[in-house]
């Protein structure tokens, strides 16, 4: 029996609770999935991708048959370095879907073998993004129910080792 392993991209600045969401809803479908962090310099993350890795790291620290690891190339040769041809996407609104689905079919004209499997996060996280957790974090918002309880800390240390 052959293992079904997935990709689950994205940028992640930072993990939250929607990201979390659609990993557990992957690990239904997949037994494996490496949480592929993407370097985006051009999107100007807060967080570096060594301290992205790290956080979420932290965050699936109780999960079996996920791994993290920074990627900065395309993702369809991440995909084929690693051997694995499904790639996780989550969708919160129609303009996630409009996106998505133009990333999905870019991918896929560069590799026919990439499949792209789309999914919600549940209602109660379906407003979360890691934008409006940036927004809460520079201006001392609270934002400790919109992440996974066990990254708290390591958030914190991380945004305090910026305003050094």
């Amino acid at each position: 029996m052959s293992i079904k392993k997935a990709i689950y991209s994205g940028t992640f600045d930072p993990f939250t609770n929607g990201h979390m969401d659609i990993l557990k809803r992957g690990l239904k479908i997949y037994d494996e999935i490496i949480i592929a962090v993407a370097n985006s310099s051009s999107k100007k993350p807060m967080f570096n991708i060594n301290s992205r890795v790290n956080i979420i790291q932290k965050a699936i620290e109780d999960l079996d048959n996920v791994s993290v690891e920074p990627f900065s190339n395309l993702l369809v040769q991440f995909a084929k370095q690693k051997d694995v041809y499904h790639i996780i996407r989550g969708l919160r609104t129609t303009t996630d879907f409009e996106y998505e689905l133009q990333m999905s079919y870019a991918n896929n004209s560069l590799d026919k073998n990439i499949d792209t499997v789309f999914l919600m996060p549940s209602l109660e996280n379906a407003f979360i993004s890691s934008s409006i957790v940036r927004e809460l974090i520079r201006f001392n918002g609270d934002y400790s129910s919109l992440i996974p309880n066990n990254i708290e800390e390591i958030l914190k240390t991380e945004v305090e080792k910026q305003c050094m």
